[in-house]
């Protein structure tokens, strides 16, 4: 008994262990070339907006593969999925990191499929596997994304610069989801059973008649958006101000790691509460905070990136917490995690290039900043219903 006992201790470890390695690979793949925007449309002569669908490309992805994440796990297991999630990360990055525009921008659409499903189905293993843990475990794992992201934000411009270029360091990053893949070779080996059962199916056409998972959606879909428009652009918003290249980098991890420190502090906090619509409301209105000071005060850049980036992060993990709160079982988790995520990676689709423009015409990011404002303080609102007490039927 006691070494079954130590068989499932360990086994346990080893999953948590995967997960967060997994979740280190959902953002910094991604945001990692944020940095290096202007180097890349320098070498292929790419405008803004152009340059822009580097941004838009993943989440365009997001949006059209989140739906079929769910139907994909129940056909070849959560684990299997989770491993094909890293093995087109890995064949993304290769791509992206060649000599040719074309496959820098096939490269990055391959690794938006591997993100996005992983972003819907980490969720789900975790309500299926730690159910009375989710808080806990949701942070955890925002916490190793965001502090990955910033490591590979504040090291890819040096890389860059001191002889890698920018195709090399964004090679570099691929370091992230093969370590995944060899923490997760022993979940193939023991053929842990699929998650969901044939009944997912309806739980996902009820989810999109549900109120409660409107709300949901719209909270994490609408941080999204404004998370993806900073994230995309701040080392321009930066440079525009007089920040040298190097200067942005450094702040753009300071973003990713603020986004990760949430992680420490939110999980802590839910548990004493009796629903989430306070704590919603706050973290959704830090974002409007920082928006509106990287507009008014962009000499103090690096405190309203921290503002921006903690609420932002916070958002997130209340977001994901949700999914698992608000869902009755790991099927509807599954079903409400890629609803919430095809819609608001869709959204999230629009800003960067839409910003893009709206910078070209007006020839600043005051309007870009002021739109971020606007659109905190409706997730703010989001955040007050979908924070209730309550679960889907």
């Amino acid at each position: 008994m006691t070494n079954r006992l130590s068989s499932r201790g360990k086994q346990s470890v080893l999953l948590i262990a995967g997960i967060l390695m997994i979740a280190t690979t959902l953002r910094v793949t991604f945001t990692g070339a944020a940095p290096l925007l202007d180097a890349i449309r320098a070498e292929y002569g790419l405008t803004t907006a152009q340059t822009g669908m580097l941004t838009t490309l993943p989440l365009l992805a997001f949006a059209l593969i989140s739906p079929l994440a769910a139907g994909v796990a129940r056909r070849f297991g959560m684990e299997r999925s989770l491993f094909a999630a890293m093995v087109l990360i890995c064949l993304g990055i290769a791509l992206r990191s060649l000599p040719s525009a074309l496959l820098l921008f096939t490269g990055t659409a391959i690794i938006g499929c591997g993100i996005a499903l992983g972003n819907v189905l980490l969720p789900g293993i975790i309500k299926r596997d730690f159910a009375q843990h989710v808080a806990k475990l949701t942070g955890a794992y925002s916490l190793t994304m965001g502090a990955a992201a910033a490591l590979g934000s504040s090291v890819v411009v040096p890389l860059a610069q001191y002889g890698a270029g920018w195709h090399g360091a964004l090679l570099m990053l691929m370091i992230f989801p093969l370590l995944a893949l060899l923490l997760w070779l022993p979940r193939l080996r023991h053929g842990a059973p699929a998650a969901l059962s044939n009944t997912g199916a309806l739980h996902s056409r009820r989810i999109w008649r549900s109120w409660l998972a409107w709300q949901v959606t719209l909270f994490l879909g609408i941080n999204s958006l404004i998370y993806y428009i900073v994230i995309g652009w701040l080392p321009s918003i930066l440079i525009a101000h007089g920040f040298s290249e190097a200067q942005a980098g450094s702040v753009h991890g300071i973003l990713q790691l603020a986004t990760a420190v949430p992680g420490l502090l939110v999980p802590l906090v839910l548990h004493r509460l009796k629903d989430q619509h306070g704590i919603a409301v706050v973290v959704a209105l830090l974002c409007a905070v920082g928006s509106l000071g990287l507009w008014l005060m962009p000499e103090h850049a690096t405190l309203w990136t921290l503002v921006f980036g903690f609420g932002s992060g916070a958002t997130m993990i209340l977001g994901l917490t949700f999914i698992g709160l608000r869902a009755s079982t790991a099927h509807q988790a599954a079903a409400l995690s890629g609803m919430a995520q095809s819609v608001g990676y869709l959204l999230a689709a629009c800003g960067p290039p839409l910003m893009g423009k709206i910078h070209d015409a007006s020839g600043d990011w005051h309007l870009p900043l002021l739109a971020c404002a606007v659109l905190s303080v409706v997730m703010a609102v989001c955040g007050a219903f979908a924070g209730r007490d309550r679960e889907m039927v």
